[in-house]
């Protein structure tokens, strides 16, 4: 790999979806998902969290499978409860931390993301609330995803690094003073977050559903080309998350990401190959391992 600190990987892996365009059949016989992504990619986003807290238990087996690839991470989101809610009773931290420890302990914990609504714009009321998380997270490496553009104001971004908050740089629909596509760095860890650039009312609505089906053209891909550049040179470590996760499309667009940024080998699930054969042109299945024959028997 070019550069190790840098991880590239999707969201949306869990989706059943997956199990057409991702996880083959043979493939899905008796194989964990995390089994096969961790073959093609050195990232992914636990987004089951914004709803609800990660048992212990499947914390733990997740990170048991991170273990056997070296460098393989995992983001999460923190609950839309904090976010969206602005609940911060004790039962509620103390779920959401349990869930998450086995991960921040196995050292595979890349970023827990705060994703904020639109609505989250800054003010004296939101830097409060924002500190108070911090303090009820206080050993985890937080990320803010602001959508609002008034979290560029040097207040805003001033918060944040004091409080060695990550910055999440992210790929939106344009809408009226909406956060830009940008490079910005808060903290030792430098995060992008590729939205897709439709539907617009998916991310200024207050509880509008997320748009998981926008797919990247190479084009579009490339912008950050420049922008990724600028981060890897500055932080400890880079992140980039794809969440267009329906039917695998997170995943062609991290491995696009992959290819941009001159990684090999380029190599992609065969069911994915089959799905996107124009946006994975240049990737090939891995090849086959070649079985053990017995030998022949004597007449």
């Amino acid at each position: 790999m070019a550069n190790t600190s840098l991880s590239i990987g999707p969201a949306g892996w869990t989706r059943p979806d997956w199990n057409r365009t991702v996880y083959d059949k043979a493939a899905r016989r008796g194989t964990h998902p995390l089994d096969v992504l961790c073959r093609y990619s050195n990232l992914a986003e636990i987004d089951r969290t914004f709803h609800e807290p990660l048992k212990p238990e499947i914390a733990r087996l997740y990170a048991a499978k991170a273990r056997k690839h070296d460098g393989f991470l995992f983001t999460a989101l923190l609950g839309r409860c904090f976010t969206h809610d602005r609940v911060l009773d004790d039962a509620s931290v103390e779920a959401w931390r349990a869930g998450l420890l086995p991960l921040l302990r196995a050292g595979c914990l890349g970023a827990l993301i705060m994703q904020f609504p639109w609505a989250f714009r800054f003010n004296e009321e939101n830097r409060q609330h924002l500190i108070r998380l911090r303090r009820a997270f206080h050993d985890f490496p937080l990320a803010a995803e602001m959508r609002h553009d008034s979290w560029l104001l040097d207040e805003a971004v001033t918060t944040l690094i004091d409080y060695h908050v990550a910055i999440v740089n992210v790929d939106q629909p344009e809408y009226f003073r909406a956060m830009p596509a940008g490079a910005h760095l808060t903290s030792g860890v430098a995060i992008v977050r590729l939205h897709g650039r439709a539907n617009p009312a998916a991310f200024r609505d207050f509880d509008a559903p997320p748009d998981s089906t926008y797919l990247y053209n190479l084009h579009e891909l490339l912008e950050w080309k420049p922008r990724l550049a600028r981060l890897t040179a500055n932080a400890a470590r880079t992140l980039v998350i794809a969440t267009n996760g329906a039917a695998g499309r997170s995943l062609v667009n991290a491995l696009q990401l992959e290819e941009i940024l001159g990684r090999t080998p380029l190599e992609a699930p065969p069911a994915l190959l089959a799905a996107y054969p124009a946006e994975l042109a240049a990737f090939h299945a891995p090849r086959p391992v070649q079985p053990n024959l017995l030998p022949a028997q004597a007449a």
